[in-house]
């Protein structure tokens, strides 16, 4: 729901007016219901609206609450908005809209920036506030809205898309060494608040920040997730009972906070479906989405055997989208374009593709991102787990993408850094507050790496079309339960352990026992024919060559067998290698296309 930017001065100077309006312009595909701004004198709004709850003018933005002396732009959605309204009204406040976004700008002003914690949902907000001139930015416990800065001595700049600040101009585009190597260590995840150019940081999750007009900045982090066991222990069936009523008061949640219809994302994997199941007898004509592949080297390319299962089951209003891969190839551009970062997963362009056909459809749609980093369901957990040596080795043989000696065979002497990565996550694993290996692991992944992967590309590819993809899977309620479970009870039966038992009897069995399948794009991972000649010519263009990124033997070497070289997690090297230079030079360099 929507896009937002900003500009604060801290040198007593008029903010850029005409870059606000090329950085809000830059935002329109994620709002394209309303356009507004806000000039506070040292600080400026643009906004860009995706109109979900509240469908009236009295919730376009920015917000501004003359009578608090606020004003609000504002990209999510809060769940419990309707609650906190009640609170709100119990405490003397008046209303003059019916949606989320007013809500925010009562909270702030009721409890300061501990509002944050009241909140059920996934949002990046900026509010002014106008009584001692500070703005405040605030991001969600998983980062699951994105919110970008540029900070210099003079001004800040934000912006919901890297894009957008890169249209307002002024910006540092010189790689960040250090993002690099997160990016080429953990399959495209750069860690907040770094981001893949030296000019641009991005607000960590579960933090907000604060700025006065003289410059000072004080960061904080209102959330963190505790990984250890309660007091009392419970049985496996109080965990299974507890995981049911919590979810299905998640489910309920993300259903109900909004003025559309709203939709489900059905790849006809546990997650997806399970949803399906949960929304079934609580939605009258639910409309489900599929899409699907040309299989490649012998891998399937959809799962429309179990998607069309489950829409039969339950009668659901089904789209099923089929796309050739002369279609993706023709697209990637597109694709690539909308991307904030660098991002190689193939179901990028798989959810760019689903988002194009479902946004015809609806505005929101459910989607069943989360629940494998949640509750354990990917393959590399249990081999950590088996695995000896610190908790650092036992995490990076099964999930690092190379180890740091290929990365210096890989990136020129200029791009040489220490290994960053393995000390970042030696670090995260290490913090307190987790009671075995596995509950660091967990952790780590659902409040750091599953943001930049999957969380990000979700929203970053469906609100390239308007559509508002929610993730009741991270629910912070449900997480924090999740967190709790021993890791041997979410394991159990090959993982999701807790998600199989309380799908029994909502969905069919067929579903939940299948083998866990993937998103897949196959031609992004077997590159051949077209494929591979369109990633020679990235690799081999003259923006390429005169960057000088890459060592020439090792591009090469991928170049001569790149089906010969996968990562630990099954993705193509050379693919990685071409997307960011692809992404660079569309989005940095400004070149739309790559000749052949």
């Amino acid at each position: 729901m929507c896009g937002i930017c900003g500009e604060l001065r801290f040198d007593l100077s008029e903010p850029d007016m005409e870059a606000l309006k090329r950085m809000t312009a830059k935002l329109a595909r994620r709002g394209p219901d309303h356009e507004g701004f806000f000039n506070g004198g040292a600080l400026v709004f643009g906004h860009r609206r995706l109109s979900i709850i509240d469908l009236s003018a009295h919730s376009d933005q920015p917000m501004v609450d003359d009578d608090l002396k606020l004003a609000l732009v504002f990209n999510g959605t809060i769940y419990n908005y309707k609650e906190l309204r009640a609170e709100l009204v119990e405490m003397g406040y008046d209303f003059f809209s019916d949606g989320d976004t007013e809500v925010i700008l009562k909270s702030y002003h009721a409890w300061g920036e501990h509002c944050v914690q009241r909140f059920y949902g996934m949002f990046a907000f900026a509010l002014w506030d106008m009584r001692d001139k500070s703005l405040v930015l605030a991001r969600d416990r998983f980062g699951i809205k994105p919110l970008y800065y540029a900070l210099d001595g003079a001004r800040l700049r934000f912006a919901s898309t890297m894009q957008s600040l890169l249209a307002g101009g002024g910006v540092d585009t010189s790689i960040n060494p250090v993002a690099l190597h997160h990016h080429f260590t953990l399959h495209s995840v750069v860690p907040a608040p770094h981001t893949m150019l030296s000019g641009i940081k991005k607000l960590p999750p579960a933090h907000t920040m604060k700025f006065t007009v003289s410059g000072e900045v004080t960061l904080r982090r209102y959330w963190s997730l505790d990984a250890t066991r309660p007091a009392v222990a419970l049985s496996e069936q109080e965990w299974i009972a507890a995981t049911r009523t919590v979810m299905a008061r998640a489910v309920e949640r993300h259903r109900l906070a909004s003025d559309v219809p709203v939709g489900v994302l059905l790849s006809g994997g546990l997650d997806s479906s399970l949803l399906v199941g949960m929304l079934a007898d609580h939605v009258d004509d639910l409309n489900t989405f599929s899409i699907g592949f040309e299989d490649v080297a012998g891998e399937t390319a959809n799962e429309f055997e179990y998607s069309d299962l489950m829409a039969e089951h339950f009668g659901t209003r089904h789209h099923r989208f089929s796309i050739p891969n002369s279609e993706v190839l023709a697209r990637l551009p597109d694709a690539i374009a909308q991307m904030s970062e660098p991002m190689p997963s193939y179901d990028v362009t798989a959810f760019y593709l689903l988002g194009e056909k479902v946004s015809e459809h609806v505005k929101v749609v459910l989607a069943g991102q989360g629940a494998d980093e949640v509750f354990g369901g990917y393959f590399w957990y249990p081999r950590m787990d088996a695995a000896s040596g610190t908790p650092l080795e036992r995490f990076s043989q099964h999930y690092f993408d190379r180890e740091h000696e290929e990365y210096l065979a890989m990136v020129t002497p200029d791009y040489h850094v220490a290994d960053v990565t393995s000390t970042w996550v030696a670090s995260e694993l290490a913090k307190p507050q987790a009671d075995e290996f596995l509950d660091e692991v967990f952790r780590l992944d659902v409040t750091a790496l599953m943001v930049d992967d999957p969380v990000k590309r979700v929203d970053n590819m469906t609100m390239a079309w308007g559509l508002e993809a929610r993730v009741p899977f991270l629910d912070h309620e449900l997480v924090e339960l999740a967190a709790h479970m021993p890791p041997s009870l979410k394991l159990k039966e090959g993982g999701k352990f807790p998600l199989k038992a309380i799908a029994r009897g909502v969905i069919p069995d067929a579903v939940i026992d299948r083998p866990k399948g993937y998103f897949p794009v196959p031609a992004l991972k077997y590159v051949r024919g077209d494929f591979l000649e369109k990633m020679r010519a990235i690799l081999n263009s003259e923006a390429c060559l005169h960057r000088g990124l890459y060592q020439r033997a090792y591009v090469e070497k991928l170049l001569a067998d790149p089906e010969a070289h996968l990562t630990r997690i099954q993705g193509s090297k050379l693919w990685h290698l071409a997307l960011l230079e692809w992404w660079l030079q569309i989005n940095v360099d400004g070149v739309s296309s790559i000749p052949a």
